[in-house]
Parts: structure tokens; sequence; C-alpha cells
């Protein structure tokens, strides 16, 4: 199923850097109802090292409409397996499949490396966040199954603030590319 006409996902560049925070702001305003006194989740501007790395490395995509920036998604490596870090689509053009297309592009990056999974950390209280991961094929991982990288970052996210009883670190196996 392809994008609505308009629609594209490419790789980033350095000129879009600096609309990501505004998406990421934009998108956040979905997640105010569910929230009880979290901190930010991430701020892709506090962390242009991060945001530049993954530029440099083809890990930072973006989702346009037309000309304008709506929506991306950063990767990093975490453990020789991708890590979807942070993936944001205005609220505005929500719901028109930016999202799954954004996490395509990843798994495509992801196969085409030989990496064998993607993970991501998440709010599963969410009516539309967890379930969107598990339509993609993404699945809970138990706390037994992380590695010592993911371990870590659930350690970050708590001293950060988030509340780990509604989150969950989910996983998508892929196939080793041939």
């Amino acid at each position: 199923m392809g994008l609505p006409p308009g629609y594209a996902i490419r790789p980033a560049t350095a000129e879009d850097l600096p609309l990501l925070p505004a998406i990421e702001r934009g998108a956040a305003r979905l997640f105010a109802p569910f929230d009880a006194g979290e901190t930010e989740d991430v701020d892709v501007s506090a962390d242009l090292a991060l945001t530049s790395a993954a530029l440099a490395a083809g890990r930072l995509w973006v989702a346009v409409f037309g000309t304008r920036v709506v929506g991306f998604a950063l990767a990093t490596i975490i453990d020789g397996e991708a890590h979807l870090h942070e993936m944001d689509v205005l609220p505005d053009h929500g719901r028109r499949g930016l999202g799954r297309a954004l996490v395509a592009a990843l798994r495509r990056w992801t196969v085409a490396r030989g990496l064998p999974a993607i993970t991501l950390s998440t709010r599963q209280d969410v009516p539309f966040n967890g379930p969107f991961y598990v339509r993609l094929g993404f699945t809970v991982a138990a706390d037994e199954q992380l590695t010592p990288g993911l371990r870590r970052l659930r350690r970050q996210e708590q001293r950060r603030g988030l509340d780990m009883s509604r989150r969950a670190i989910m996983r998508l196996a892929l196939p080793r590319a041939s």
C-alpha cells in the first residue's frame, strides 16, 4: 500500500535537522492526554551529536508532503541491532501511512546491512502506539531477553523520569539479506 499523493519518504539532509524539534513537539501533543507527569520522552534538539551521527550514517529519514518535512525516524544501533530511537509525524499528517513507511525505510536499511532485528522502546498504555507496532510485527521483549544495551536504555529512561510500568521494549526479527 503506497502513500497518498504528495507524500514521500526520503533520507534526511542537513537542512532537515533544524525542523525535527518542532515535529517532535507537535507529535508529543498526541500523548498529552495519557501523560501522568512524565518528562519528555526524547528531545532530538538536545542531542545534536546523536542526530548528526544518524544523519551521517544514513539512519535518519524524513516524511515529506511536497517539500515540507512532516515526520521523521531516527535509528541507532544497540548491541548489533537497529534501534528505532525516535519516530514522529505531525498530527495534521497522521493516519496516512507515514509511520508505517518510515518503519519500512528503517527495515530496508536494517536488512541491507544484515542486522538481525529492529528494537524500540515505547509506551504500551497509549491505544494508538503499542498496537501500531504490533501490527507491523513487533513483539514485546521479556526482561530476560533484553541485551545489555537495552537494559542500559531502560535505566536511562527511568532516570529521565519515565514510568517504566507503562513502557516496553519491542523487537522485530528480520530475515538476513542474501
